[in-house]
């Protein structure tokens, strides 16, 4: 077994690259300080070095993963300001952190974190940018509408996470995936029908305008 020395940031980095792939592949169950370090090809003390351990290690995993979804997924949404572009672009993201794996880093951490309330805390507070995210995109397509008094882009957030969550432990049951397609498939049929719904009321603004003044 090759063992990098212990300063060399390529080290964390490799170790941070062995722990998600680890913790995609064989869940948090099957995830330890060994197989972690076996995939990254160095010395299991080293996990307890760099990160103190495998669970700040699994979130270190969490927070690059999340870094680069978020720039991503930015990038995606920047010009959508339909219901039909806000579809097609969440359509996307679940595709891409599917993919990505992403869903099942995440969704791995939170179901950890049932049995452990240190965990919690943690996960929960790195849940928080994306409810942010998922809310301020929704309140510049359809703040001041009314959609957005019968349903506020926070209550919207808080639904988009429960269902993110949701529909990675869907997919075991889905394994060709054509079930959750369905509900994006859905979502995409019924944006165009909710204009009506999406008028601006007078004197209102929306979120992105109410911000830049």
């Amino acid at each position: 077994m090759t063992t990098d020395a212990k300063g060399t940031p390529d080290t964390k980095d490799r170790l941070i690259e062995a722990a998600t792939a680890v913790l995609r592949q064989h869940g948090y169950s099957g995830t330890s300080a060994r197989t972690i370090a076996k995939a990254a090809g160095v010395n299991s003390a080293l996990v307890f070095y760099h990160f103190g351990g495998v669970d700040p290690l699994l979130l270190a995993a969490l927070d690059r993963s999340s870094a680069e979804r978020m720039a991503l997924h930015s990038a995606t949404i920047k010009d959508v300001r339909t219901l039909e572009e806000l579809a097609e672009a969440a359509t996307r993201i679940y595709r891409d952190d599917l993919e990505g794996g992403h869903i099942t880093l995440f969704t791995e951490l939170v179901a950890a974190a049932v049995a452990k309330p240190e965990l919690r805390e943690e996960v929960s507070r790195r849940a928080e940018p994306w409810l942010e995210f998922v809310e301020t995109t929704l309140d510049r397509v359809i703040g001041g509408t009314p959609l957005a008094r019968l349903t506020p882009p926070r209550d919207l957030a808080n639904a988009a996470i429960t269902f993110y969550l949701g529909v990675n432990l869907f997919t075991v049951l889905d394994t060709d995936r054509s079930r959750t397609e369905s509900v994006f498939a859905m979502v995409q049929r019924l944006a165009p029908r909710a204009k009506l719904l999406t008028m601006r009321l007078p004197g209102r603004r929306s979120g992105a305008r109410r911000s830049s003044e």
